[in-house]
């Protein structure tokens, strides 16, 4: 049985795009509004010598009941709980927000295996943001760009981490 990585964080930090490079393939929509996406997004991924299942989610606001918000928000909480690993993305340009906290927070209390993204982080530009977000606790953040592909070719620090698990191609 493959391992289901899980992807979350606040809107417009790069959930989407750091999908879409995993799987290969521009399956989930990209775009610089926030809340575009709306439901989990699912694919496979081949990364290295690692396959697992990939789902993009919807970021996570607060929401009142019977809302649309509020179904997005019920299904990131089941994605997070359906995984064997979640992948928190923070933005790298705009540093640390509440709401990253409150994301860590979340997936920390779950109790779930946990690596921290920063995104945007193209060259050095995430540099400050990947130092600061030590201080929230989930091991040693791996600074990426999923836009331009800078650190995530397979082999890279966010590839040998073993949480993932091994599932030979």
């Amino acid at each position: 049985m493959r391992a289901t990585v899980t992807i979350v964080g606040r809107p417009n930090v790069g959930k989407s795009t750091l999908f879409n490079r995993l799987v290969g393939k521009r399956i989930a929509i990209v775009d610089s509004r926030a809340g575009v996406t709306r439901d989990r997004r699912e694919g496979l991924v081949h990364y290295g010598d690692l396959n697992f299942n990939l789902v993009d989610t919807a970021g996570l606001e607060e929401s009142k009941p019977a809302t649309l918000e509020r179904r997005m928000r019920d299904q990131t909480e089941t994605a997070i709980h359906d995984a064997d690993l979640v992948l928190v993305v923070i933005d790298g340009r705009t540093g640390l927000t509440p709401m990253d906290r409150h994301y860590n927070d979340l997936v920390r209390s779950s109790g779930k295996n946990a690596l921290l993204v920063v995104n945007k982080a193209e060259a050095w530009a995430g540099e400050d943001t990947r130092l600061e977000a030590y201080s929230l606790g989930i091991d040693d953040p791996v600074a990426l760009s999923a836009e331009h592909g800078d650190g995530v070719a397979a082999g890279n620090s966010l590839a040998d981490r073993r949480q993932i698990g091994h599932d030979p191609v």
